[in-house]
């Protein structure tokens, strides 16, 4: 009879080793197949990827935070609660966009899943977007990423489609891959990576389906960059600028997203879950 007691451990059990340098490679592809299974469990095709600062927060909460500093005296303290402020419009808008644009697509006719709002999963502008949908009573995604300053994905995000991730381009990876629209809202260095590595793929056509990009906050987006200069410069061609749209209000954004998602997908592809099989 066999000793229960000394036999070996399987290696796909033995955590010492899944978590190893030489385990690399399977951790890489755990962070493609789970999060694939989940997305075909429900039916995920369709997404609007939501982007920006995890800085921000709501008008409600800005508010609150500039009377304190006030009444406190500290002229640091004030400013810092007045640029906070500034930044919440967007938490607001967020919230809301996301919420339409989910009661838009839950309208939809057909049983597919379409246009499924995404964030990065954490706090901020992407917890503004989970917030929205699920206010809304609709499915969102979380794509988070394991950060020492972040807690985890937001608690609006759909509890069976929170991820999160180990490695950044993974991540970033189901971020492009499902999307079929993103809205960029103001953010940081990680907002300007995700921004400038999607307009590659769309402008070098590694995405090969149409991808309509909206930078939301017309003040922001002409305080922060001047994307016509590289134009002036010849360092990207006349047409790259025609890649994004910047709206300004969520009317504007609302408007903009939908009848471009109608004319370009009106019917979801159901021949297979593939969205993007040429890449």
């Amino acid at each position: 009879m066999t000793d229960q007691a000394n036999k070996p451990e399987k290696a796909y059990k033995n955590l010492r080793f899944l978590v190893s340098r030489e385990a690399r490679v399977l951790r890489i592809l755990s962070e493609y197949l789970e999060p694939r299974s989940r997305f075909m469990h429900y039916d995920i095709t369709d997404t609007v990827i939501m982007f920006g600062s995890a800085r921000a927060i709501s008008g409600e909460q800005a508010r609150a935070e500039l009377e304190t500093a006030k009444a406190s005296g500290d002229e640091a303290a004030v400013g810092q609660a007045e640029r906070r402020l500034r930044l919440s419009r967007y938490y607001d808008d967020t919230r809301e966009l996301a919420k339409r644009i989910t009661e838009w697509s839950k309208s939809l006719p057909g049983k597919q899943k379409r246009f499924i709002v995404t964030s990065g999963g954490g706090p901020g502008l992407m917890e503004a977007a989970n917030r929205g949908a699920s206010e809304a009573k609709g499915l969102s995604v979380g794509l988070g990423i394991s950060l020492p300053e972040e807690p985890g994905v937001n608690g609006w995000a759909t509890r069976e489609l929170a991820f999160e991730f180990h490695y950044f381009f993974m991540r970033k990876f189901w971020f492009v891959y499902l999307a079929k629209a993103a809205i960029v809202l103001p953010g940081g260095f990680g907002t300007m990576d995700e921004l400038f590595e999607l307009l590659t793929l769309v402008q070098t056509e590694t995405v090969r389906r149409p991808l309509p990009i909206i930078l939301y906050g017309r003040d922001f987006w002409e305080g922060v960059l001047d994307l016509d200069a590289l134009g002036d410069w010849g360092t990207i061609s006349p047409e790259d600028l025609e890649l994004f749209k910047v709206c300004d209000s969520v009317d504007e954004a609302f408007e903009t997203l939908t009848s471009e998602l109608l004319r370009l997908y009106p019917a979801l592809e159901t021949e297979s879950y593939d969205p993007n099989p040429d890449a």
